[in-house]
């Protein structure tokens, strides 16, 4: 599934290289040793000069290198070049295993710096005794670098590898082994906790990998067999026993049980499921034993949906992670410019003592080096898009993400959004001496033969009332006005305003009673014996029906505000009093009926406009047109269609309002975490740059300072993982 949307007017993330569209191969690759930007920037200068190439991308958090061609290439032409740009290509499509080369170099290399730094301590003699540890330290730890940097140099690009790499040999050029050794350790133990936390995001993803069973148990030739997941085909009927997870996408035939749908919903409750209801893949089934008709294959089921998205999500980049990228090719030969300049310039010019100069130029290219920089976005993105994803919210890159956290206004579709969608009985009023069970059974008698949405809801009023009632005789439907028809040998009519005025049965009694119920939003129907014969017929009692709004709605649309939206308005295609009276009852800011779908583009585009954001929530079909006008569009209850993940930025698993307020807080904070992280790295980068030209710090400093804030900004980065459900 692509992360890109044509239907977008804003600026869609792009992934590492964009593939043609109408590439004609691909091919994907497990690859081990992708933890950064740098790795895939490799990857890309390795794969480009082929011949056929036509795209390349490279998905950091599933290991994943997908590779358009024009179909001249061989797979091992492809891997051969892969393994070049120093990442290793795992074979099958097992998940690419973790080396423990990298571990155990950086344990090398930090208990020899240990040593030697007790050795140079004890003052032990003769000198060289300390110096060969450190030297150690350098060679395993440089291990781990100076390949990198050769590729780097190899392919005319500087990198934070070459950075690292100058200023070790720096340091062991002017004696200053031990700092050489505490350069390289630190540098290679940063490297390997970045390649930990990006294993942390993996593991989260891999776990939504796991919630699908890969066994299903399949009624064939009328006995139960077990058989691998995927190889069960659309149509077959699935066995899920009390306790197991449900195999594939699905309509239950047979059993009724409550099913635990937070794995992919978010919904913490477990749903009661009967015969006719959708059951998704990873769901976990309770105390009842069902029988499934799939209606999906394995791969293409609502959860492999969501293990794609995060997957697309995490490789398309926020606009701050496109800033810190561009910044950073051009900071990084900008530093060693500077550095040289600082190491060559005042002794040449000033007769300055040169040891002292090259040692803050060292300095310098250590504190330089961009690693919390490059950092900081990626790994806050992806702890918040896989702590969103866990709570049933899909978005669908960075780029979403942070345009989420800096949501101003929101407008909102009202059927289906905020009302049920469905017409319900809210009241029976009575006009003669029948009783309002009376009049509720003369009219679902008629409305039983209709198929309108408002007959339907006298109907199930009836049912869910427990009134018995026959079907009219002699049903007549009128367009646009009602329906008549005879019961127990009288005639009878239920119908609209219109329908009783042309019958010549209203009065001033009942205009005044109408035009009540109509002030409040609410549809009337009239019921009544109709004029025949020497009967003048008669009004009996009056029905309004109303779309009631959703339990909830009014708290969620609360904690949209609190959440810090400054306006949230509701558009709708109904007419504009009803619109505007359910807004009332829901404390939405305004509303606007008779809305065309044009229309709503139009309001969209305004509140864009005058908020500089706007976010719309629709069910992503009807209002498709309106999402993609939008900042940002949120499609609601996504869990049960294609159509709504594939149109919205944001899908929202199951119909809960409540979801939206939560998103955006974490979007907030995901946005907020983003903001601090640049600006401590750049912070502390400055500080030192000053210190190191001042020839106030050391290279230990430097190195521990740039260590320290790339800890200090994963360790942030990562608390995002831990966001509890509020």
């Amino acid at each position: 599934m692509s992360t890109d949307h044509d239907h977008h007017h804003h600026d869609d993330p792009e992934p590492a290289a964009a593939p043609a569209p109408d590439a004609p191969a691909n091919e994907i690759f497990r690859v081990t040793g992708m933890d950064c930007s740098e790795e895939v920037a490799a990857i890309e200068r390795a794969l480009e000069p082929l011949d056929g190439v036509l795209g390349i991308r490279a998905e950091i958090v599933s290991s994943k290198v997908t590779v358009y061609h024009d179909g001249s290439l061989q797979r091992a032409e492809i891997t051969t070049a892969i393994n070049r740009s120093g990442v290793t290509v795992s074979e099958g499509d097992g998940e690419a295993g973790r080396p423990m080369l990298p571990t155990i170099l950086v344990g090398v290399s930090g208990t020899a710096t240990g040593l030697g730094l007790l050795l140079q301590w004890l003052d032990v003699e003769p000198g060289w005794i300390s110096d060969a540890a450190f030297f150690v330290a350098i060679v395993a730890g440089g291990w781990l670098i100076l390949p990198k940097a050769v590729r780097s140099l190899r392919s005319l690009s500087l990198d934070m590898n070459v950075l690292m790499t100058v200023a070790v040999v720096g340091a062991v050029a002017i004696g200053e082994h031990a700092e050489g050794a505490a350069v390289v350790f630190l540098f290679a133990l940063s490297e390997l906790l970045e390649s930990w936390s990006v294993g942390r995001a993996r593991q989260a993803i891999r776990a939504l990998m796991k919630l699908a069973p890969e066994t299903a148990l399949v009624k064939r030739d009328g006995a139960v067999t077990e058989v691998e997941a995927a190889t069960v085909e659309v149509g077959e009927t699935v066995l899920v026993k009390s306790g197991q997870r449900v195999p594939l996408d699905g309509k239950v035939t047979s059993g009724d049980s409550a099913i635990d749908q937070s794995p992919i919903t978010g919904e913490s409750m477990p749903v009661e499921k009967s015969v006719g209801d959708t059951v998704f893949a990873g769901t976990i089934n309770g105390d009842g034993s069902l029988e499934i008709e799939t209606t999906k294959a394995a791969n293409d089921t609502t959860l492999s949906r969501i293990i794609q998205m995060v997957e697309d999500a995490q490789s398309s980049k926020a606009p701050a992670q496109r800033f810190v990228d561009a910044f950073a090719k051009i900071y990084t030969p900008a530093v060693m410019v500077l550095a040289l300049v600082l190491a060559v310039a005042p002794p040449l010019l000033f007769g300055q003592p040169w040891m002292d100069w090259i040692y803050r130029a060292l300095v310098l290219l250590v504190i330089a080096c961009p690693c919390a920089l490059v950092i900081a976005t990626p790994v806050s993105v992806v702890s918040g898009l896989t702590a969103l994803a866990r709570r049933g919210v899909l978005v669908k890159g960075g780029a979403y993400l942070e345009a989420l956290g800096s949501l101003k206004s929101l407008a909102l579709d009202k059927t289906g959004t905020i009302t049920e969608g469905k017409p319900k009985v809210v009241e029976i009023q009575r006009v003669t001496d029948a009783s309002a069970k009376e009049v509720l059974r003369i009219a679902a008698a008629i409305d039983t033969h209709s198929t309108h949405p408002l007959a339907q809801a006298i109907v199930r009023h009836a049912e869910k009332k427990g009134i018995s009632f026959s079907p009219c005789d002699d049903y007549q439907g009128v367009k646009g006005r009602g329906a008549e028809g005879r019961i127990d040998g009288h005639a009878y009519f239920v119908g609209n305003h219109r329908f009783a005025h042309e019958l010549a049965v209203c009065s001033e009694e009942l205009e005044a009673r109408l035009a009540k119920i109509e002030e409040a939003a609410r549809s009337v129907v009239v019921v009544g014996h109709k004029p025949h014969d020497d009967c003048k017929g008669e009004v009996i009692g009056v029905l309004a029906i109303a779309d009631t709004i959703r339990p909830g709605a009014k708290a969620a649309i609360q904690q949209m505000h609190e959440a810090g939206l400054q306006k949230v308005v509701m558009l709708s295609g109904d007419n504009t009093k009803t619109a505007q009276a359910i807004a009332r009852e829901a404390g939405i800011d305004e509303a606007y009926g008779d809305l065309l779908p044009e229309d709503k583009i139009e309001r969209v585009k305004a509140m864009a406009k005058e908020f500089g954001s706007v976010g719309m929530i629709g069910d992503g079909v009807n209002d498709a047109p309106a999402l993609a006008a939008a900042t940002v569009g949120i499609a609601m209850g996504a869990a049960g269609t294609d159509t709504a993940i594939e149109t919205a930025d944001i899908a929202l698993m199951r119909d809960d309002l409540s979801m939206v307020a939560e998103a955006i807080r974490l979007g907030r904070r995901t946005l907020n975490m983003i903001r601090f992280n640049i600006a401590f790295a750049l912070g502390i980068k400055a500080i030192f740059l000053v210190l190191a030209v001042l020839g106030m710090t050391s290279l230990w400093l430097a190195i521990l300072a740039d260590t320290g804030a790339t800890l200090l900004v994963i360790a942030n980065s990562l608390r995002l993982l831990r966001t509890t459900r509020k």
